[in-house]
């Protein structure tokens, strides 16, 4: 049995694997690959090659603290933490003693930075004055995960010593959630123009979801120079209206992490997959997001950890696949 590739698919990689990036009709052609595929594996060997070679075997840790539950009024329909799903039905708001603790864990554990997510209705000013006591105790770069911004928002984030934001324009925009994607743009843009870095990822994906409207927000990470990008799918919680759907698999996520990556070329510091997993490692992926508190594809408050893992876990998964963590960051520590 020959070991040849498609021709096209071939000619696709190669260019990919100069770090030229790809256009949309040739991501969408790798999308389509069948998962048992030659061409599909050849395709994650591309990406796992650029990954490697361009963040230089390191792994990435971004630790999640949700520090709040508050049954959201937006009722974003893939989201636990809404009115609607009817799972969390009291308000809290993590203490900052509760923060901090968990900041101290990243910190002792080489966290590359917090990623601090609220709900969609939390006040502004608390998040950037929760954001200005922690830079007073812990040195990792924060990044916050919030609502939409308008200049002042985003400068005031800036100001508390925040150096990044996490923001997606989501697949079903303006159906799955109240929010049209104009809105989400401009909120990247804004990131941009006040001096923050733009942090994105594709999802959450479902079967639902084509491969051309997916395509479509990997371009956009591209468009916008992402920080890092990469995929995370959709997790269905208990009683999820979205549950008819059904679920992706890591293997799928792995070969839409590997498009992902060959689509954004050389802009990006690192590639993301979540929820954290061995075979992406394999197809692009470097970063990771050990979590804690709360997080939108649960039915519980973590605590300990929640659905993405302990950094202990995430560290030792990343090992195993010769990812190296405790190598400085290339999201923060390059210009």
């Amino acid at each position: 049995m020959g070991c040849y590739l498609m021709p096209k698919i071939e000619e696709i990689l190669k260019k990919a694997g100069d770090f030229k990036g790809i256009n949309r009709d040739e991501a969408i052609e790798l999308m389509h690959l069948e998962l048992d595929s030659r061409e599909t594996y050849a395709l994650m060997q591309t990406a796992n090659q650029m990954s490697r070679e361009q963040f230089n075997n390191k792994g990435e840790n971004h630790f999640h603290i949700g520090i709040n539950i508050d049954p959201c009024p937006f009722n974003c329909r893939f989201c636990s933490l809404t009115q609607k799903a009817g799972i969390f039905k009291k308000k809290i708001d993590f203490s900052f003693e509760d923060i901090l603790d968990w900041a101290k864990i990243a910190a002792e554990n080489s966290s590359d930075a917090l990623n601090i997510m609220t709900t969609g209705t939390y006040p502004l000013n608390r998040l950037a004055e929760i954001g200005k006591r922690l830079k007073k105790q812990v040195d990792i770069p924060m990044v916050a995960n919030t609502r939409d911004l308008n200049h002042k928002e985003g400068e005031k984030l800036l100001d508390a010593g925040f150096v990044g934001a996490y923001h997606a324009l989501r697949l079903g925009e303006g159906k799955d959630t109240p929010f049209g994607p104009e809105k989400r743009i401009r909120t990247i843009q804004i990131l941009k123009d006040v001096g923050l870095r733009w942090m994105n990822c594709v999802e959450p994906v479902g079967p639902e979801h084509k491969a051309e409207e997916i395509v479509d927000l990997m371009l956009l990470a591209r468009k916008f120079n992402a920080t890092y990008s990469g995929v995370m799918r959709r997790i269905n919680f208990p009683g999820s209206p979205m549950q008819r759907y059904g679920m992706i698999s890591e293997r799928e996520m792995s070969r839409m992490v590997a498009v992902s990556r060959l689509v954004m070329g050389d802009i990006p510091k690192a590639h993301c997959t979540h929820e954290p997993h061995s075979v992406s490692l394999t197809a692009g992926a470097n970063l990771f997001f050990p979590e804690v508190g709360s997080n939108p594809r649960d039915g519980a408050d973590q605590i300990d950890g929640g659905r993405g893992k302990s950094i202990l876990i995430t560290r030792k998964i990343q090992q195993e696949m010769d990812w190296d963590p405790s190598l400085p960051s290339n999201c923060f520590n390059v210009p």
